[in-house]
């Protein structure tokens, strides 16, 4: 499979949980052709509701579909679906427990040119906090179509994190997803980088040139930030006594504390992330964002030799 952003796998998946299971219903803020809702609405326009700018109606109406047996998968841009709408995701969805599939897209600062405004770096953190939600942040196309297709299965409300920028393929053919599972990509025993969403591809990159060095990385795809797989960061504290994290997302509350909350509960090893420093983002490119903002494969090295180093 060739590079694909995860929302463009979310709207070919939720055509085939659209066809599986008739209860399914998608929700969108007038951003279909942007969040790729566009062709489930073709198909299934009597399944599909345009809401409008009204990210917080939006949500309530989610809800409201929820409680008659619908299983409703609710889009929009991840600034206004945590932003705008979180107190209506607390209230109205996490603290009942509804079964809301919250599916927020352009998250992140790959989102690019859209600038600071629209770039998500807070919404992990905003999530992964409220009780009930389960928070999905998928690392390429096969891992976003695989957690459609389980998250439509599962009952709760689902924080799943998607992005803009068609991003490489990590994962095979062979490729399992499973809530609340971490995935190893690859074995090393100096130094484990846990990564999510578009840094996995940057990790596995890292851990490439660390191996050139005599470095071996393990390599840790950590796509539910909640419920974490805290078995396997212990057993990545243990087998590598230093740990690195990689997330575009704000170094506050994200991937990087939730590990490290498990770290210091669990071992006590070095654990040293690769995040935005608690600023806002800018418009710009894609790539030259990620560059200025530390959210690189070297910036991954410096940081793995930096955890060793610590040990």
């Amino acid at each position: 499979m060739s590079n694909i952003a995860t929302r463009e796998a979310y709207g070919k998946a939720l055509l085939e949980v659209g066809e599986l299971n008739q209860n399914v219903v998608v929700l969108d803020a007038d951003l279909s052709k942007s969040t790729k809702t566009a062709d489930f609405k073709a198909k299934y326009p009597e399944r599909f509701f345009n809401m409008g700018i009204a990210e917080q109606n939006l949500m309530g109406a989610a809800a409201g579909l929820s409680t008659v047996g619908k299983i409703p998968f609710a889009s929009t841009f991840a600034v206004f679906a945590t932003g705008r709408a979180f107190e209506i995701i607390r209230n109205s969805i996490a603290y009942p427990k509804l079964n809301v599939k919250v599916c927020a897209t352009h998250a992140g600062i790959t989102v690019g040119e859209d600038g600071a405004s629209h770039q998500s770096i807070e919404d992990i953190s905003l999530m992964r906090t409220l009780p009930n939600m389960t928070v999905i942040v998928p690392a390429d196309g096969i891992e976003a179509r695989q957690a459609i297709l389980e998250v439509a299965k599962y009952n709760g409300p689902v924080y799943v994190r998607l992005g803009r920028l068609a991003t490489p393929i990590v994962n095979d053919d062979n490729y399992k997803f499973e809530i609340g599972k971490a995935k190893t990509l690859k074995d090393g025993s100096d130094v484990s980088i846990i990564a999510c969403g578009v840094m996995v591809e940057k990790a596995l990159e890292a851990a490439r040139i660390l191996e050139e060095q005599g470095i071996t990385a393990k390599v840790i795809n950590m796509s539910t930030i909640k419920p974490l797989d805290k078995d396997a960061i212990v057993e990545a504290a243990k087998d590598t006594n230093a740990i690195v994290t990689a997330e575009e997302h704000s170094v506050i509350g994200g991937l990087f504390s939730a590990v490290s909350e498990t770290v210091v509960s669990n071992n006590l090893v070095p654990v040293v992330p690769v995040a935005i420093n608690d600023t806002f983002g800018e418009s710009g490119k894609p790539a030259e964002l990620m560059e200025k903002y530390g959210l690189t494969a070297e910036k991954i090295v410096e940081a793995a030799k930096t955890a060793i180093s610590k040990k």
